[in-house]
This record gives structure tokens, C-alpha cells and sequence, in this order.
């Protein structure tokens, strides 16, 4: 069973590299949320975006990451 310390500085290490890249995520070459495949539909005062080839790939790097830190 992972201790609660750990638990707690992994939480932070994560909230961390997120407000990181929330900051400088539009300055990164590859533009998430503007992937091939994510739909965005823009009318004149309405813009809806549903960015899922992005949460697609979020959810795999994210699945790899947890794999490999709590891996028994």
C-alpha cells in the first residue's frame, strides 16, 4: 500500500507539471487541443471544441505513467 506521504507528494508533482504546462502550453510546437481529429465547430458567436484526439492521448500517457510508478 503506497503511504500517504508519498500519495501527497506525487499529488503535488502532478499539480505542478499541470499548472506548468496550463502556463506554457500554448507556446509548445505541437498544440494540444488542435490535433488532427479534434473537432472544433464555430459559428458566429458560438465556438464548441471537443478535443478527443487529445484526451485520447492524454489518457495513454497518463495510463503508461501510472503503470509505471505503481507498478507492484
Amino acid at each position: 500500500m503506497i503511504s500517504f506521504g508519498k500519495l501527497l507528494i506525487f499529488s503535488g508533482i502532478l499539480l505542478v507539471v499541470l499548472g506548468l504546462f496550463l502556463s506554457f502550453g500554448s507556446r509548445l510546437p505541437f498544440g494540444l487541443g488542435r490535433l488532427p481529429g479534434d473537432i472544433t465547430i464555430q459559428r458566429e458567436n458560438f465556438t464548441f471544441s471537443f478535443p478527443i484526439v487529445t484526451c485520447l492521448l492524454l489518457s495513454i500517457v497518463l495510463s503508461l505513467l501510472f503503470n509505471f510508478f505503481f507498478r507492484r
